[in-house]
């Protein structure tokens, strides 16, 4: 027997939805193509947040080519739903962003301690190569060719586009 969109033809295998709703599931249920008797998971989060009645009015106002995508939004939302009853999926999102924030901000140091560690060995190697007969004002100037490597970073923006 094949298998089509989660279906045995000839026999008349209940989605999950259906299985879950304890009703007959017919050739024509808005359920069966998005919720497999397989993974009756999917729509038992699904059903707990939304309820069947819901999710049933949502998906028959949509075209059928959105309704894949917005079943698989919802069980999304669902299952972060379920994780955090609160926030959902805005806590998940709220968390990732401070976490952003945080690694942004270690980037920024990491960076800003690199730049210190070039200034100081571009200082000492600098100091190191001077003839001792030169001028101390002869050691204040830097030559563009050894600028040019320092700098080729952008630091500034770097540091500042957190």
């Amino acid at each position: 027997m094949k298998e089509m969109s989660g279906r045995k033809q000839g026999v008349a295998s209940p989605c999950a939805a259906c299985k879950l709703l304890r009703r007959r599931c017919s050739q024509d249920c808005v359920f069966a193509p998005y919720f497999p008797a397989d993974q009756p998971h999917k729509f038992a989060s699904v059903h707990k947040v939304f309820g069947a009645s819901n999710v049933n009015k949502m998906l028959q106002e949509l075209p059928v080519e959105q309704r894949g995508d917005a079943v698989s939004s919802m069980v999304y939302e669902a299952n972060a739903r379920v994780r955090d009853p609160v926030y959902g999926c805005v806590g998940a999102i709220s968390s990732l962003q401070q976490q952003i924030d945080l690694l942004r901000t270690q980037l920024a140091l990491a960076q800003a301690e690199v730049a210190h560690m070039r200034m100081r060995h571009f200082s000492s190697t600098s100091m190191s190569s001077q003839p001792e007969n030169a001028s101390p004002s002869s050691s204040k100037l830097l030559i563009p060719s050894q600028t040019k490597s320092f700098f080729s970073m952008d630091m500034v923006d770097s540091l500042w586009s957190c």
